[in-house]
């Protein structure tokens, strides 16, 4: 192995220009690709395929009409809904609702289709007509209506009558027309029409539509913000610990040339951008630093001692190639180990990153060396080949190894106990932080109407025409009343209160008759009458199936994440099963999808995970040939994710998507400073056949500078994207930096203390 490292080093010297030039090119037609590179706004990024939650719902779409939404609140400053110019801003806002491109229906306390009796004829007409002409007595009875109207109540006025909404569902066609950005920007002029016309009024706009506006807004403000600041960090950083302009430049190239081959080659197998996967370049660009510190501070040593500057490269490569390729080899398997992910995007950020990391190992062990062999490159002189601090550090460890290693256990196990304070939760809302205006809206409307969550039900009466069934009817309202006594939940939509209503309507709006009908055929007619009275657009198709044999209720809850859901959805079912096994079913809706993606995710990224560790630890054992030291190696680098756990558990304890992939993705990171530990101990004990003591030494004094830049740049890296506004991002990056950071500790710490009592034992 040693005369490959050597002749590698060799070779890269002698044909520099060849390889600089041969890899520029390579670099650039990987680059082209980038052209390809698409965003992707759709929240249903995170579900693969063959998720079986995902194809329940889409199931349900084509029983029902496939929509998303605009949800437009309304908050009158004065407090009451029920003023004549408030009520008038509502109706203008329904009708001007109707021109946002997309739009197939406006619902609305305006538009509410209110039916009454007229002698034998059913009257059903919109509650709010001409507002500005209405007498107080008009509005005193506009409003008694829709306070007491259950498909109302919660879902667009709240019970104070202090904030109303109007909801507007989008048609999103199959044939490509259909453009978010148009249909975004028409509820942006809207709403701002709105505030200028009517400034009496608080406005706040959410839904559907912009929510998936924000996911293609994510990735494009994290670029515009996070890229940056990494690479003003990482310029900082590595012009402070190199002090060498060339070395600086070199290094600066090699990660752009990484960054640009992972995001092109990505471009060329047509993988799509998510909020997730667009971050990639800031992982890439700390990643393919590490690389080329180590061989460049080993560079600058030799020939800060006298070494000619092509020998310096020579050996350079020679005592850092095992290393660096190991490194990024085992980072590669972690990132491709995502592809179990249950989430497409994870999937896409591993590849990336994962081609983005094998570019840098090509062009920190080609390129860059070849660049310095052509630069005029310097090494700052050094009277002594003992880095002073890391050599009082290393006499610190040696000396008090057994208190050292004792401490150390006690830390390992203190943070790690916290992961028994970790639960699984995640709130699909709160994925993005309070700097996205549609997320106060979105709190806003969880905290006075209905809220964003929502299950469906797709109740099936099992025969053509079996929603008028009397008995199936009676079946439905009880479940639906189950549900309106949850404490959960806010808002239930439920066909039996039309019927109900209808009932009443139909024996001279008598409230004694406010109940369901008790024939089957009179069911059928009630249902009939009202639907050839609603005008077009208010139809009921987005409730009852073609045949009449199912129908749908929908469940509207606040903000309650993922466990909630999944709570209240098991209940659900179980009351089917003990109350009605016939129409027993799951409940569905984005919202249970996402209630059950963390869990899939942890399972899928669990076996990921052991794969990762299997090949790791092989490829540790094959690359260092000892395997006592290659299973040694595996305790410093999993301890550091289950210290991370704990300590999340401790100050943070929800766990969500973001965080389930972090095991697989920083197994093969935290490798890095191991891996370069353990192989200049062992060239310290083989080649030089120093004792345990000495070979501790001569790994702090060799690559104890590196680590700890490396471990900087790592955790500055994975630190920039805790600031994303993305909290998916955010949290990947805060658990990350931390895992890097106890890795640090635990390589100058706990790993030579654990050398030297089990080398000392032989």
């Amino acid at each position: 192995m040693q005369r490959i490292e050597n002749l590698i080093g060799r070779i890269v010297v002698k044909y520099r220009w060849m390889f600089i030039l041969g890899l520029v090119i390579f670099a650039l037609w990987s680059a082209s690709g980038m052209r390809f590179l698409v965003f992707s706004n759709d929240s249903r990024m995170f579900f693969s395929k063959e998720n079986p939650q995902l194809q329940a719902l889409e199931a349900l779409e084509k029983t029902y009409t496939k929509v998303n939404n605009l949800l437009f609140i309304i908050a009158p400053k004065s407090g009451n809904v029920f003023e004549r110019p408030t009520l008038e801003a509502v109706e203008f806002l329904s009708n001007e609702a109707w021109k946002i491109p997309f739009s197939n229906r406006v619902d609305s306390i305006s538009n509410y289709q209110h039916t009454m009796a007229s002698e034998d004829d059913l009257v059903v007409s919109d509650l709010v007509v001409n507002a500005d002409k209405l007498s107080d007595e008009q509005i005193a009875q506009i409003r008694q209506v829709a306070m007491s109207e259950p498909l109302l109540m919660n879902s667009l006025i709240d019970k104070k009558g202090s904030v109303t909404a109007v909801n507007i569902n989008i048609i999103k066609p199959d044939d490509g027309t259909y453009k978010l950005k148009e249909v975004k920007e028409a509820a942006d002029r809207l709403n701002q029409v709105m505030k200028e016309k009517y400034p009496f009024l608080d406005m706040y706009l959410t839904g559907g539509v912009i929510i998936d506006s924000a996911f293609g807004e994510a990735p494009a403000r994290d670029m515009r913000s996070l890229i940056p600041l990494m690479f003003g960090f990482l310029l900082f950083l590595i012009t402070v610990s190199l002090r060498s302009l060339y070395a600086t430049i070199g290094t600066l190239i090699v990660i752009i040339l990484s960054t640009i081959t992972g995001l092109g080659l990505a471009g060329w197998l047509g993988i799509v951008l998510t909020p997730a996967s667009a971050n990639s370049p800031v992982i890439i660009l700390t990643l393919a630093v590490a690389d080329s510190i180590h061989i460049l501070i080993a560079i600058l040593h030799l020939k800060a001692t006298g070494t000619a500057k092509g020998e310096a490269i020579i050996e350079s490569l020679r005592i850092n190639l095992k290393p660096v390729l190991i490194t990024s080899v085992t980072t590669a398997i972690g990132f491709l180990t995502m592809n179990f992910s249950d989430a497409p995007p994870f999937r896409d950020l591993g590849n990336i990153v994962a081609m983005g990391v094998l570019a840098a190992l090509v062009y920190s062990v080609f390129f860059m060396p070849a660049l310095m062999a052509v630069l005029p490159l310097k090494g700052r002189k050094r009277v002594s080949k003992n880095h002073p601090v890391f050599a009082a550090f290393a006499e610190f460890v040696i000396k008090y190894r057994k208190p050292v290693f004792g401490a150390m256990v006690v830390m390992i196990i203190a943070t790690s106990s916290g992961m028994s304070k970790i639960y699984l939760n995640d709130e699909f809302i709160k994925y993005f932080d309070t700097s996205y205006p549609f997320r106060i809206a979105s709190d806003f409307s969880a905290e006075h109407l209905a809220g964003m969550e929502i299950i469906d039900w797709d109740l099936n009466a099992g025969e053509e025409g079996g929603i008028n069934d009397p008995a199936f009817l009676a079946t439905v309202d009880k479940f639906a009343n189950w549900f309106r006594n949850q404490p959960e939940v806010r808002h239930v939509y439920s066909l039996t209160d039309v019927m109900k209503r209808l009932n009443q309507n139909m024996h001279g709006d008598d409230p004694a008759w406010y109940k369901l009908p008790e024939e089957r055929n009179l069911a059928a007619q009630y249902l009939l009458l009202y639907e050839m009275n609603l005008p077009f657009g208010l139809d009921l198709n987005n409730r009852i199936n073609v045949d009449k044999s199912s129908m749908r209720m929908t469940v509207s809850i606040p903000n309650i994440g993922t466990s909630g859901v999944l709570d209240l959805e098991r209940r659900g079912r179980k009351w089917l099963h003990d109350n009605a096994p016939s129409m027993a079913t799951y409940g569905s809706g984005l919202s249970v999808i996402f209630a059950y993606i963390s869990k899939r995710n942890i399972r899928s990224m669990l076996r990921g995970s052991i794969l990762a560790l299997v090949l790791i630890s092989l490829v540790m054992i094959l690359a260092l040939r000892d395997i006592k030291l290659g299973l040694l190696s595996l305790v410093p680098n999993l301890t550091p994710a289950f210290m991370a756990f704990g300590i999340w558990g401790i100050f943070v304890g929800q766990v969500g998507l973001a965080v389930s992939v972090m095991i697989a993705m920083t197994l093969g990171i935290v490798v890095d400073d191991t891996v370069h530990f353990l192989a200049k101990y062992q060239r310290a004990r083989q080649e030089h056949g120093m004792t345990p003591e000495d070979a501790v030494r001569y790994a702090f004094n060799t690559v104890g500078n590196a680590i700890w830049v490396t471990t900087l740049v790592l955790a500055g890296g994975f630190g920039v994207l805790s600031f994303s506004g993305f909290r998916i991002n955010a949290h990947m990056g805060s658990m990350t930096t931390i895992t890097i950071i106890l890795a640090l500790i635990l390589d100058f710490f706990f790993l030579p203390t654990l050398l030297l009592l089990m080398e000392s034992s032989e």
